[in-house]
Protein backbone atom coordinates (compact mmCIF):
# COMPACT_ATOMS: atom_id res chain seq x y z
CA UNK A 1 0.00 0.00 0.00
CA UNK A 2 3.19 2.15 1.30
CA UNK A 3 4.18 1.84 -2.81
CA UNK A 4 1.39 2.49 -4.58
CA UNK A 5 0.74 5.86 -2.02
CA UNK A 6 4.35 7.10 -2.86
CA UNK A 7 4.05 6.53 -6.69
CA UNK A 8 0.95 8.57 -6.31
CA UNK A 9 2.74 11.53 -4.37
CA UNK A 10 5.36 11.33 -6.91
CA UNK A 11 2.92 11.21 -10.42
CA UNK A 12 1.41 14.23 -9.23
CA UNK A 13 4.06 15.85 -7.94
CA UNK A 14 5.81 15.75 -11.62
CA UNK A 15 3.14 15.80 -13.21
CA UNK A 16 2.00 19.16 -11.54
CA UNK A 17 5.29 20.58 -12.16
CA UNK A 18 5.83 20.06 -15.67
CA UNK A 19 1.78 21.44 -15.88
CA UNK A 20 3.20 24.64 -14.15
CA UNK A 21 6.24 24.60 -16.26
CA UNK A 22 4.33 24.51 -19.93
CA UNK A 23 1.99 26.95 -18.98
CA UNK A 24 4.61 29.40 -17.81
CA UNK A 25 7.07 28.75 -20.49
CA UNK A 26 4.08 29.49 -22.87
CA UNK A 27 2.82 32.49 -21.49
CA UNK A 28 6.66 33.80 -21.14
CA UNK A 29 7.13 32.89 -24.78
CA UNK A 30 3.45 34.21 -26.38
CA UNK A 31 4.08 37.93 -24.22
CA UNK A 32 7.26 39.06 -25.72
CA UNK A 33 8.87 36.68 -28.40
CA UNK A 34 11.76 38.81 -29.01
CA UNK A 35 12.76 39.16 -25.29
CA UNK A 36 12.23 35.34 -24.60
CA UNK A 37 14.48 33.53 -22.48
CA UNK A 38 14.25 30.11 -20.80
CA UNK A 39 14.18 29.86 -16.48
CA UNK A 40 14.76 27.70 -13.89
CA UNK A 41 11.45 28.28 -12.33
CA UNK A 42 8.60 30.80 -12.50
CA UNK A 43 7.58 32.75 -9.37
CA UNK A 44 3.90 31.96 -9.01
CA UNK A 45 2.33 35.12 -11.70
CA UNK A 46 -1.19 35.23 -9.65
CA UNK A 47 0.41 37.24 -6.38
CA UNK A 48 2.15 40.06 -5.67
CA UNK A 49 3.28 38.74 -1.58
CA UNK A 50 6.88 37.82 -2.41
CA UNK A 51 6.22 34.73 -0.29
CA UNK A 52 3.76 33.35 -2.56
CA UNK A 53 5.55 33.85 -5.51
CA UNK A 54 7.81 31.41 -4.86
CA UNK A 55 5.20 28.70 -3.02
CA UNK A 56 5.82 26.59 -6.50
CA UNK A 57 9.58 26.06 -5.02
CA UNK A 58 8.14 25.48 -1.85
CA UNK A 59 5.92 22.91 -2.77
CA UNK A 60 8.81 21.01 -4.62
CA UNK A 61 11.13 21.10 -2.20
CA UNK A 62 8.67 19.69 0.44
CA UNK A 63 7.84 16.62 -1.84
CA UNK A 64 11.96 16.32 -2.60
CA UNK A 65 12.46 15.74 0.98
CA UNK A 66 9.67 13.45 1.56
CA UNK A 67 10.72 11.28 -1.60
CA UNK A 68 14.63 11.83 0.03
CA UNK A 69 13.29 10.27 3.01
CA UNK A 70 11.13 7.18 1.66
CA UNK A 71 14.01 6.13 -0.57
CA UNK A 72 15.96 6.25 2.52
CA UNK A 73 14.12 4.60 4.76
CA UNK A 74 12.67 1.52 2.42
CA UNK A 75 16.07 0.73 1.26
CA UNK A 76 16.63 -1.24 5.16
CA UNK A 77 13.33 -2.91 3.95
CA UNK A 78 13.91 -6.68 4.41
CA UNK A 79 13.37 -9.51 1.85
CA UNK A 80 12.15 -12.77 2.66
CA UNK A 81 13.63 -14.44 -0.27
CA UNK A 82 17.19 -14.28 0.72
CA UNK A 83 16.47 -14.20 4.51
CA UNK A 84 17.68 -10.65 5.28
CA UNK A 85 18.29 -7.30 3.22
CA UNK A 86 18.70 -7.48 -0.80
CA UNK A 87 22.59 -5.92 -1.38
CA UNK A 88 21.01 -5.00 -4.48
CA UNK A 89 17.65 -3.36 -3.33
CA UNK A 90 19.82 -1.14 -0.76
CA UNK A 91 22.41 0.36 -3.16
CA UNK A 92 19.80 0.96 -5.69
CA UNK A 93 17.37 2.87 -3.01
CA UNK A 94 20.08 4.84 -1.64
CA UNK A 95 21.49 5.71 -5.23
CA UNK A 96 17.44 7.13 -5.82
CA UNK A 97 17.70 8.98 -2.81
CA UNK A 98 21.42 10.48 -3.69
CA UNK A 99 19.50 11.76 -6.49
CA UNK A 100 16.97 13.32 -4.89
CA UNK A 101 18.90 14.95 -2.25
CA UNK A 102 20.58 16.17 -5.27
CA UNK A 103 17.34 17.60 -6.77
CA UNK A 104 16.67 19.30 -3.47
CA UNK A 105 19.97 21.16 -3.31
CA UNK A 106 19.01 22.89 -6.34
CA UNK A 107 15.88 23.90 -5.75
CA UNK A 108 17.33 25.37 -2.99
CA UNK A 109 19.99 26.95 -4.31
CA UNK A 110 17.44 28.32 -6.68
CA UNK A 111 15.42 30.02 -4.04
CA UNK A 112 18.10 31.63 -2.58
CA UNK A 113 19.37 32.70 -5.22
CA UNK A 114 15.89 34.02 -6.51
CA UNK A 115 15.41 35.71 -2.83
CA UNK A 116 18.85 36.54 -1.65
CA UNK A 117 22.17 37.63 -3.03
CA UNK A 118 24.16 34.77 -1.44
CA UNK A 119 23.97 32.83 -4.49
CA UNK A 120 23.88 34.98 -7.70
CA UNK A 121 24.26 32.30 -9.84
CA UNK A 122 23.08 32.70 -13.86
CA UNK A 123 19.93 30.28 -14.60
CA UNK A 124 22.24 28.92 -17.48
CA UNK A 125 24.25 27.53 -15.11
CA UNK A 126 21.23 26.13 -13.10
CA UNK A 127 20.09 24.07 -16.44
CA UNK A 128 23.46 22.89 -16.59
CA UNK A 129 23.32 21.48 -13.34
CA UNK A 130 19.72 19.88 -13.85
CA UNK A 131 21.13 18.64 -16.79
CA UNK A 132 23.64 16.82 -14.91
CA UNK A 133 21.03 15.44 -12.58
CA UNK A 134 18.76 14.34 -14.72
CA UNK A 135 21.81 12.51 -16.45
CA UNK A 136 22.61 10.73 -13.48
CA UNK A 137 19.05 9.56 -12.59
CA UNK A 138 19.14 8.04 -15.90
CA UNK A 139 22.18 6.21 -14.69
CA UNK A 140 20.38 5.32 -11.36
CA UNK A 141 16.99 3.83 -13.21
CA UNK A 142 19.43 2.42 -16.26
CA UNK A 143 21.25 0.57 -13.21
CA UNK A 144 17.96 -0.43 -11.60
CA UNK A 145 16.72 -2.36 -14.82
CA UNK A 146 19.81 -4.28 -15.68
CA UNK A 147 19.52 -6.05 -12.02
CA UNK A 148 16.31 -6.74 -11.26
CA UNK A 149 15.13 -9.87 -11.25
CA UNK A 150 11.52 -8.72 -12.38
CA UNK A 151 11.65 -8.46 -16.01
CA UNK A 152 8.53 -5.80 -15.19
CA UNK A 153 10.20 -3.58 -13.53
CA UNK A 154 13.30 -4.03 -15.49
CA UNK A 155 10.85 -2.50 -18.31
CA UNK A 156 9.27 0.12 -16.09
CA UNK A 157 12.31 1.41 -14.53
CA UNK A 158 14.25 1.05 -18.25
CA UNK A 159 11.59 3.43 -19.74
CA UNK A 160 12.00 5.94 -16.87
CA UNK A 161 14.99 6.28 -17.55
CA UNK A 162 14.73 7.00 -21.44
CA UNK A 163 12.27 9.71 -20.49
CA UNK A 164 15.54 11.23 -17.99
CA UNK A 165 17.83 11.24 -20.25
CA UNK A 166 15.29 13.89 -22.44
CA UNK A 167 15.35 15.99 -20.05
CA UNK A 168 18.71 15.88 -19.53
CA UNK A 169 19.12 16.45 -23.04
CA UNK A 170 16.78 19.83 -23.03
CA UNK A 171 18.13 21.00 -20.00
CA UNK A 172 21.72 20.86 -21.56
CA UNK A 173 20.45 22.45 -24.85
CA UNK A 174 18.52 25.43 -22.38
CA UNK A 175 22.67 25.68 -21.09
CA UNK A 176 23.39 26.53 -24.47
CA UNK A 177 20.67 27.77 -26.09
CA UNK A 178 18.11 29.87 -23.58
CA UNK A 179 16.16 31.32 -26.49
CA UNK A 180 15.07 27.66 -28.03
CA UNK A 181 11.24 27.99 -26.96
CA UNK A 182 10.86 24.37 -27.68
CA UNK A 183 13.85 22.96 -25.52
CA UNK A 184 12.37 24.56 -22.41
CA UNK A 185 8.53 22.98 -23.79
CA UNK A 186 10.51 19.72 -24.50
CA UNK A 187 11.45 19.85 -20.82
CA UNK A 188 7.68 20.46 -19.63
CA UNK A 189 6.33 17.94 -21.26
CA UNK A 190 9.40 15.45 -20.34
CA UNK A 191 8.24 16.02 -16.67
CA UNK A 192 4.43 15.14 -17.48
CA UNK A 193 5.79 12.07 -19.19
CA UNK A 194 7.98 11.03 -16.71
CA UNK A 195 4.77 12.10 -13.96
CA UNK A 196 2.41 9.72 -16.17
CA UNK A 197 4.66 7.18 -16.46
CA UNK A 198 5.50 6.66 -12.64
CA UNK A 199 1.60 6.74 -12.12
CA UNK A 200 1.63 3.73 -14.62
CA UNK A 201 4.64 2.32 -12.66
CA UNK A 202 2.60 1.86 -9.79
CA UNK A 203 -0.48 0.67 -11.17
CA UNK A 204 1.25 -1.84 -13.03
CA UNK A 205 3.51 -3.70 -10.14
CA UNK A 206 1.20 -2.94 -7.01
CA UNK A 207 -2.61 -3.25 -7.76
CA UNK A 208 -3.75 -6.27 -9.39
CA UNK A 209 -6.45 -4.59 -11.59
CA UNK A 210 -3.99 -3.44 -13.25
CA UNK A 211 -0.61 -6.17 -13.60
CA UNK A 212 -0.47 -8.15 -17.02
CA UNK A 213 -2.21 -11.42 -17.29
CA UNK A 214 0.11 -13.52 -16.38
CA UNK A 215 2.10 -11.92 -14.00
CA UNK A 216 1.64 -11.44 -10.33
CA UNK A 217 3.03 -9.90 -7.00
CA UNK A 218 4.61 -12.20 -4.55
CA UNK A 219 2.28 -12.36 -1.74
CA UNK A 220 5.45 -12.65 0.96
CA UNK A 221 7.80 -9.50 -0.33
CA UNK A 222 7.53 -6.37 0.31
CA UNK A 223 6.06 -4.28 -2.63
CA UNK A 224 8.93 -2.73 -4.78
CA UNK A 225 11.42 -5.00 -3.33
CA UNK A 226 13.37 -6.83 -6.43
CA UNK A 227 11.37 -9.50 -7.72
CA UNK A 228 8.03 -8.34 -5.92
CA UNK A 229 6.17 -8.90 -9.14
CA UNK A 230 6.71 -12.20 -11.66
CA UNK A 231 5.62 -13.42 -14.69
CA UNK A 232 5.09 -17.22 -14.32
CA UNK A 233 5.80 -17.90 -17.97
CA UNK A 234 8.26 -16.73 -20.91
CA UNK A 235 5.32 -15.87 -23.24
CA UNK A 236 3.48 -13.93 -20.61
CA UNK A 237 6.90 -11.83 -19.80
CA UNK A 238 7.14 -11.01 -23.36
CA UNK A 239 3.43 -10.14 -23.16
CA UNK A 240 3.71 -8.16 -21.06
CA UNK A 241 7.10 -5.82 -22.10
CA UNK A 242 4.95 -5.59 -25.09
CA UNK A 243 1.81 -4.07 -23.35
CA UNK A 244 4.09 -1.60 -20.97
CA UNK A 245 5.68 -0.44 -24.51
CA UNK A 246 2.44 0.22 -25.95
CA UNK A 247 1.32 2.29 -22.93
CA UNK A 248 4.20 4.07 -23.25
CA UNK A 249 3.39 5.18 -26.39
CA UNK A 250 -0.34 5.82 -25.56
CA UNK A 251 1.35 8.39 -22.63
CA UNK A 252 3.59 10.39 -24.89
CA UNK A 253 0.44 10.67 -27.48
CA UNK A 254 -1.26 11.92 -24.60
CA UNK A 255 1.57 14.90 -23.33
CA UNK A 256 1.61 15.33 -27.09
CA UNK A 257 -1.89 16.39 -27.32
CA UNK A 258 -1.66 18.06 -23.72
CA UNK A 259 1.07 20.41 -24.83
CA UNK A 260 -0.91 21.29 -27.70
CA UNK A 261 -3.57 22.02 -25.97
CA UNK A 262 -1.58 23.95 -23.25
CA UNK A 263 -0.25 26.18 -26.19
CA UNK A 264 -4.36 26.90 -27.23
CA UNK A 265 -5.35 27.70 -24.16
CA UNK A 266 -2.53 30.11 -23.17
CA UNK A 267 -2.52 31.51 -26.49
CA UNK A 268 -6.14 32.37 -26.24
CA UNK A 269 -6.11 33.34 -22.92
CA UNK A 270 -3.38 36.12 -23.74
CA UNK A 271 -5.09 37.38 -26.84
CA UNK A 272 -2.66 35.87 -29.42
CA UNK A 273 -3.53 35.52 -32.81
CA UNK A 274 -1.95 33.62 -35.76
CA UNK A 275 -1.86 36.25 -39.13
CA UNK A 276 -2.13 34.10 -42.08
CA UNK A 277 -0.02 35.16 -45.15
CA UNK A 278 -3.01 35.94 -46.93
CA UNK A 279 -5.46 37.71 -44.45
CA UNK A 280 -7.53 40.39 -45.75
CA UNK A 281 -6.65 43.93 -45.22
CA UNK A 282 -8.87 46.30 -43.12
CA UNK A 283 -11.57 47.84 -44.48
CA UNK A 284 -10.26 51.51 -43.57
CA UNK A 285 -6.45 50.69 -44.79
CA UNK A 286 -8.56 49.77 -48.41
CA UNK A 287 -10.42 53.05 -47.73
CA UNK A 288 -7.32 55.06 -46.90
CA UNK A 289 -5.64 53.56 -50.21
CA UNK A 290 -8.34 54.31 -52.44
CA UNK A 291 -8.16 58.02 -51.01
CA UNK A 292 -4.87 58.39 -51.96
CA UNK A 293 -4.80 56.66 -55.23
CA UNK A 294 -7.67 59.23 -55.95
CA UNK A 295 -5.57 62.08 -54.47
CA UNK A 296 -2.67 61.29 -57.27
CA UNK A 297 -5.03 61.08 -59.76
CA UNK A 298 -6.11 64.42 -59.55
CA UNK A 299 -2.05 65.93 -59.01
CA UNK A 300 -1.18 64.37 -62.66
CA UNK A 301 -4.57 65.69 -64.06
Amino acid sequence: MAGIIYQLLASSTLLSLGLYHLICTTRNFLKSPQSYSAKPFYPFPFSSNLRLKHLPVYLLMLCLFIAFLHQSFISSDPDPLVKGRTPVYHFITLNSAAVLFLFLILSLSFFLSESTSLLPLPPDLFFAFASAIFFLHYSVSDGAASVQTSDLQAKCDSLSARVSALASLMCLILACQPKLFIAEVGLGASLCLQGLWVLQTGLSLYVEAFIPEGCHKLLDVVSGVEGSTKCDLDESRLRAVAILDLVFVVHVMFVIIFVMLTYAVVAKSIGVRRLGSYEPLPANASDSNHIQMKALAGTQA
